[in-house]
């Protein structure tokens, strides 16, 4: 139980950063906001979803739809140079080295936001 307050509490505080960057930027009422969120970001879609309504409450993102896209882990290879799909921060290239650069997968990023 711990560990999910800890995610909800982390990711309420991302959350409402985001939700004051959009505010910043809005120059009128948001009715969406698309995140991108990297599998290997550590950012739980969930618990953001959860959080997205109760931190915009009272901004000008208040009733806006929360679009999330989730971006699949990518690396490359030090050795070899391939592309290597990651489902964690680590793994293996075929060719069998471990040394990856992480190329995607760790973003968290505003991606658009709809204003009328």
């Amino acid at each position: 139980m711990r560990k999910i307050q800890g995610s909800i509490c982390t990711s309420s505080a991302i959350t409402r950063n985001v939700v004051a960057i959009c505010a910043e930027q809005a120059q009128g009422k948001v009715t969406r906001v698309t995140l991108e969120i990297g599998k290997l970001s550590a950012v739980l879609p969930e618990a953001v979803r959860f959080c997205f309504d109760v931190c915009a409450r009272g901004t000008p993102i208040e009733g806006a739809r929360l679009e999330i896209i989730e971006t699949q882990g990518r690396g490359r290879c030090r050795e070899c140079g391939a592309e290597v799909l990651l489902t964690q921060l680590f793994g293996r290239c075929v060719c069998g080295s471990a040394h990856l650069e992480l190329t995607g997968g760790g973003e968290l990023r505003i991606k658009e936001m709809e204003v009328v």
